[in-house]
């Protein structure tokens, strides 16, 4: 099962522990131009409200979707400024 994002980087958080995916995820999608989406992929349960809660927060990121698989979240963030 794999979401249909037209994706321009993934970044892999899996490991890492609150805030790390959050931080990781801010500086990953500072880097990319307006419209990509950003796949990160965690292991922390925590993230997917942390993720959506970030996302909410934030101006110029929408959380697009969320995924819970064997173990590992996946979460797609969008750049949209």
């Amino acid at each position: 099962m794999s979401a249909e994002y037209d994706i321009a980087e993934t970044l892999d958080v899996k490991g890492a522990s609150c805030p790390m995916p959050v931080v990781k995820t801010k500086s990953a999608i500072d880097d990319l131009d307006a419209g990509a989406v950003l796949e990160v992929l965690a292991t922390d349960p925590g993230s997917m409200s942390d993720l959506d809660g970030w996302a909410d927060g934030t101006a110029g990121v929408e959380l697009v979707g969320q995924e819970e698989g064997d173990d590992v979240y996946k979460h797609y963030v969008r750049k949209t400024e």
